[in-house]
């Protein structure tokens, strides 16, 4: 929930600066049309980016790991004494 109101206060950030830009006359109206523009295509290459690294720092668990592959051999013994086909080891 904190990520989302982090987002949603960058937004009415950048409108309030975009907003102001437009009133002030700063910049030309036609590059603060492409502001928005702008923006979405940064949140989009920011989004790739935190995705990316958090694939990159992915945490391995053994211990899960082991944990998981205890598990997989109990259904596959809990299956076989039901008469399921679990396929071969």
């Amino acid at each position: 929930m904190k990520h989302i109101l982090k987002i949603m206060a960058l937004v009415a950030a950048v409108s309030a600066f975009w907003i102001g830009l437009l009133e002030t006359s700063v910049i030309s109206r036609t590059y603060t049309w492409l502001l928005p523009v702008y923006f979405v295509v940064s949140l989009g290459c920011y989004g790739l980016l935190m995705v990316g690294i958090g694939l990159m720092l992915f945490p391995t668990c053994p211990q899960e790991a082991a944990l998981l592959q205890k598990d997989i051999a109990e259904a596959k013994e809990f299956l076989k004494e039901k008469g399921v086909d679990v396929g071969s080891d």
